[in-house]
């Protein structure tokens, strides 16, 4: 790739704020790329992070054509940066692209883009215990025309800011309702790519459940509307016995989650059975209700490991264990924490070290 870095004015670097929180606060500094028919991918460039200028008619606005991923960069004890299997994430945005009919990239130059960012935005990674410098890749499609049909031109850019942790609660245990009357996403659907319309789709019922006191929705399937799916915007696994740890198995509606796919590597060496399948939220409910199931959690990116205390089900609830967070949540957080942040080895070759 042939990558432009423009240089910022003194006006255009700002320090990283002291007080920052999930999502809000961005570095000086953004990726763009632009391709059409004419040119594929062009004008490769790192320069000062500001707003685009979009036609009204561009088909973005109406047709939804849109991906996105999430990964971090992680300030390491010897002051290096890590990287994350950043290139599992580089293969995902690129499924997610053939699925929504957009144009695919090239992965090593979308991790090049990446690793050259986050040097010229180091001073942005908090050296705070628990926080990082999240990295959102995005592509949008620019075609300024109405018509239902994909895009002629297409913007692939990144932007990354520092947070810390995803839930204002950090990693207390949240209580979420489990949603039977809407659904996420349906197999043969979107739900295996990581579009927006995946998310904007779940706000409905997400926003209702606040008022119930509820954090976050359990998605079932949306055929039976009796398998579990997904908690929220993270996958979802329940533990038994102390020791066995379940998982949905991917059915083409389950994002196919990457700290999913890792702790599903680490959790037998860690001393765990850890399976897939399809689990029945009458039997999940039922095993709850039994104490069979001693923990519930959710695994994303952005919150790594999300502990459930309680689940909200058609007017009754069923508290997860002792509602605290579990020893097994405990022990993967900080097992793939450890790892993310270098202060163990990482034996998966799964981290990538940025020298600064």
């Amino acid at each position: 790739m042939n990558l432009t870095i423009e240089q910022l004015t003194p006006e255009q670097l700002r320090p990283m704020p002291k007080n920052f929180s999930f999502g809000k606060t961005f570095s000086n500094r953004m990726f763009t790329q632009v391709w059409d028919k004419e040119n594929g991918w062009h004008d490769a460039k790192i320069g000062p992070y500001k707003p685009f200028v979009l036609d009204p008619s561009t088909s973005v606005f109406h047709y939804a054509q849109e991906i996105f991923e999430g990964t971090k960069a992680y300030r390491r004890p010897d002051g290096h940066i890590n990287l994350f299997r950043v290139m599992e994430n580089a293969k995902r945005f690129n499924r997610s692209a053939s699925r929504m009919v957009m144009q695919e990239v090239d992965p090593e130059d979308h991790v090049e883009a990446i690793v050259e960012l986050v040097r010229l935005e180091k001073d942005w990674i908090p050296n705070v215990d628990g926080a990082s410098l999240y990295i959102r890749p995005a592509m949008i499609g620019t075609e300024a025309a109405l018509g239902v049909h994909a895009a002629s031109s297409y913007l692939h850019f990144i932007i990354v800011g520092p947070v810390g942790a995803y839930f204002a609660t950090g990693f207390a245990p949240a209580p979420v309702y489990i949603s039977d009357d809407y659904v996420r996403s349906v197999r043969g659907g979107v739900g295996d790519a990581k579009t927006g319309g995946n998310y904007a789709a779940s706000l409905f019922v997400s926003e209702q459940v606040k008022e119930l006191g509820y954090q976050q929705v359990l998605w079932l399937d949306a055929v039976e509307r009796k398998y579990v799916e997904e908690v929220g915007s993270m996958n979802i696994a329940f533990v038994y016995n102390g020791n066995h740890i379940v998982t949905p198995e991917l059915s083409g509606s389950i994002l196919p989650g990457i700290t999913r796919d890792s702790l599903i590597h680490m959790a037998p060496d860690l001393g765990y059975k850890m399976t897939q399948g399809k689990l029945s939220i009458s039997d999940i409910l039922r095993d709850i209700r039994s104490g069979e199931i001693t923990e519930a959690f959710g695994m994303g990116t952005a919150a790594v490991i999300a502990p459930v205390n309680k689940f909200g089900f058609k007017k009754e609830e069923y508290i997860v264990g002792n509602g605290d967070a579990g020893p097994v949540a405990n022990h993967l957080f900080k097992a793939l924490t450890d790892i993310q942040y270098g202060r163990v080895a990482d034996p998966y070759g799964w981290t990538l070290k940025i020298e600064v």
